[in-house]
């Protein structure tokens, strides 16, 4: 009777060990699986690649969106897993990134897969022309009227030299218009995107060549995708500052 109930105790100490260890394991290998998670995926396009003729061709969104954000997003994924930023998240990794040479390389790629994900969310058929709502009354009062905001980011557009973004965003309770270079992002220097125009030449070359602005103004007169870019400032806005409809 005492060697089975010795002989039961270490059956039961056997299986609590066995559940130790693969419990264990199973741990571990969630947390591998955490820190080896990609930290982008390519986001579905919007719309068919044909939706948004003429102002940007078919043939424009299946090398800009079929090649080079894809390539954007291999690159971030496998720099961030081959680096001291593997497991973090975008904005973790753009901020220990910024400003530091060495990490250049990681912070221009994460950004450029964020911003081109940004980018194709900016943009819509039958879009363009003047917003509506919060976002128009928001654009009226920081600008004056939506031609001056046109205005000035057509401006904004001419004054950026190379490759780069022209974006809409929230700096506080007011709307400006920045533009970054490269992979730069407003999303890392505490700045809330709204509405984006890729100004990279393989945004528009093939449809604008180097008409740079007329293809800008292509996307603000026919393209733009207010509707998102009000969902971005309705988050951000107090319901108690909306400017109200007279």
């Amino acid at each position: 009777m005492g060697r089975k109930r010795k002989d039961d105790a270490c059956s039961r100490s056997g299986l609590v060990l066995l559940l130790s260890m693969i419990l264990a394991v199973l741990t571990l290998n969630s947390c591998d699986m955490g820190a080896n998670k990609p930290l982008f995926t390519v986001e579905p396009l919007p719309y068919a690649e044909t939706a948004l003729e003429p102002y940007m061709s078919a043939e424009t969104l299946q090398y800009h969106y079929g090649k080079h954000y894809p390539g954007y997003v291999e690159a971030a994924n496998r720099l961030t897993r081959q680096s001291r930023f593997r497991g973090k998240s975008f904005d973790e990794v753009m901020a220990q990134s910024k400003d530091r040479p060495a990490d250049a390389e990681i912070f221009n790629q994460v950004g450029q897969a964020w911003n081109h994900a940004f980018f194709f969310k900016s943009l819509r058929p039958k879009g363009g022309g003047l917003p509506q709502g919060r976002l128009a009354d928001k654009i009226n009062h920081d600008f004056g009227s939506f031609e001056k905001f046109k205005s000035k980011f057509l401006a904004q557009t001419k004054a950026q030299f190379g490759s780069g973004w022209i974006w809409l965003v929230l700096d506080g309770e007011d709307l400006k218009i920045v533009s970054t270079a490269n992979g730069d992002t407003p999303a890392a220097h505490g700045l809330k995107p709204l509405f984006v125009v890729d100004v990279w030449e393989h945004a528009y070359y093939l449809d604008y060549q180097n008409q740079r602005i007329e293809y800008v103004e292509g996307v603000l007169d026919h393209l733009a995708n207010w509707d998102f870019a009000a969902l971005q400032l309705d988050g951000n806005l107090p319901v108690e500052e909306t400017p109200q409809h007279q």
